[in-house]
């Protein structure tokens, strides 16, 4: 069992918009409140810098003034610690101090050590007659040592207003930062609100058809969460085109699939009526059942094999062009025996350096693309009419085979159409055939990255042209 810290809790109750505004606020709160406490230090630094310097001017005057002073008190009231500083001497020897009166300000162990040299001048806090004051103690000569002492009531109060004064600054920043941070995570997170309502709808109500609004284009809002956004409603886009022809293809199949249904059950219901037939009609029936079931076979095969969308990695290999094409072409022979086929393909030469075509496929698709091109071909040649099949080598290295018929060719209203599933002209309508083959043989020439197009031929009949990128070649 996963052990989580109240942190990632904290986090999975919390929506992302508070989780944002809080982090923002606390990111500019901390900001505020380091400024205030650094800005509090520097004014509490310069107050006793200015009361030090006076301590210090004021412990020179009384040295010029009295370089021969002997311990006890030199100039001021130490009582209250007015102006002029209060100056006392301290001698090093304890026996030297005076009997009366006694040291006003306090003498410690550390002012002795400076009176004797051992320890260097320093400052202190201390309380006088309860008044906080500041008090140097410095080396005096001879043995003696000299504490200079101010009240420092001003500098207390200069500090305590600074501070109350930088910790209502940092009160206003800190309700500065929860504004800002919210209003960041309102206007940061206004494409990902958008979003996520876009995707809400699309899931109540299973309709693509949704957008979220975007920026116009070249105001400089291109970030991160636009781009968001803006591939958000290319992925709905794609998810549309999908249902779209996902609806169409069940609704063509289903309009394709009736016709034969239909007469697949009238046979049946007539040989069920058997002994009221004669036995042609019997025999009749039956080739007629068969050769619907054969059509509703091909048909429901050829949508099996539309429903593919690449092919399996593990059977692709590298494929001859050439013996496919040969291959593709005896079995079109086989299947139409009234149709003449010729094939052109160029021959291996290993005495030039040349080799036989070859590309990266599935032989069994490739063969089903070529072998839906000539059916297709032979199904429009005219008796006595040949099929012309060809394969050669670009001079940009690409191999391109090409199918030919002289039929009747593809008028130009049909040539963006003829690719489309279930699709057919208004002359082939009355032939036999799903209107699968053609597109079955475009989605397998995109699954091996191949270019198939159909164009009207010279002279009439169709053309199509198969290309291969940049194949490769084997001796």
């Amino acid at each position: 069992m996963s052990r989580r810290g109240p942190g990632a809790r904290w986090r999975r109750r919390r929506p992302l918009r508070t989780r944002l505004a809080l982090a923002v606020t606390a990111a500019v709160a901390l900001v505020a409140l380091g400024v205030c406490a650094a800005a509090f230090l520097v004014v509490r630094g310069a107050l006793y810098r200015q009361l030090d310097l006076s301590l210090t001017q004021s412990a020179r005057l009384a040295a010029q003034r009295n370089p021969d002073s002997g311990p006890g008190t030199l100039s001021g009231e130490c009582r209250f610690l007015a102006a002029p500083a209060c100056a006392e001497v301290v001698p090093a020897d304890p026996g030297r101090d005076p009997g009366s009166p006694p040291y006003l300000l306090p003498v410690t162990p550390a002012a002795r050590a400076v009176a004797a040299g051992a320890r260097a001048p320093y400052y202190t806090d201390i309380v006088h007659a309860g008044h906080p004051a500041r008090m140097l103690t410095t080396d005096y000569g001879k043995g003696r040592a000299l504490q200079v002492a101010l009240r420092a009531d001003t500098v207390k109060d200069g500090i305590e207003q600074a501070a109350w004064w930088l910790a209502l600054t940092a009160a206003a920043g800190v309700l500065l930062a929860a504004l800002l941070g919210h209003w960041v995570a309102r206007t940061g997170l206004a494409p990902v609100t958008r979003l996520t309502a876009t995707a809400e709808r699309i899931a109540a109500t299973r309709d693509p058809r949704h957008r979220i609004e975007l920026p116009p284009p070249g105001r400089g809002r291109e970030d991160e969460v636009t781009r968001l956004a803006g591939s958000f409603n290319t992925m709905l886009g794609e998810l549309e085109q999908s249902v779209t022809a996902q609806r169409r293809l069940v609704a063509d199949a289903s309009h394709e699939l009736r016709t034969p249904l239909t007469a697949l059950r009238t046979n049946a219901e007539l040989l069920a009526r058997g002994d009221r037939l004669t036995a042609e009609q019997r025999e009749r029936a039956s080739l007629a059942l068969g050769r619907q079931l054969r059509e509703v076979t091909g048909l429901v095969n050829d949508l099996i094999e539309l429903a593919r969308d690449e092919e399996p990695q593990l059977l692709v290999e590298q494929v001859r062009l050439a013996p496919l094409v040969e291959y593709c072409v005896g079995a079109a022979r086989a299947h139409r025996p009234g149709v003449a086929f010729r094939v052109r393909a160029p021959s291996a030469s290993p005495s030039r350096g040349e080799g036989e075509v070859v590309v990266a496929g599935v032989p069994a698709r490739l063969s089903r693309l070529l072998g839906n091109l000539l059916d297709n071909a032979a199904k429009f040649s005219p008796p006595g009419a040949e099929v012309e099949v060809s394969l050669a080598v670009r001079g940009d290295g690409c191999a391109e085979v090409t199918v030919r018929d002289h039929g009747p060719g593809i008028c130009d209203a049909d040539l963006p159409y003829v690719f489309d599933r279930f699709y057919r002209a208004g002359s082939a309508r009355a032939l036999p055939g799903s209107g699968l083959g053609l597109a079955m043989a475009r989605q397998i020439a995109r699954a091996h990255e191949a270019e198939l197009v159909a164009e009207a031929a010279p002279g009439g009949g169709a053309l199509f042209r198969l290309t291969f990128a940049a194949p490769g070649r084997v001796r």
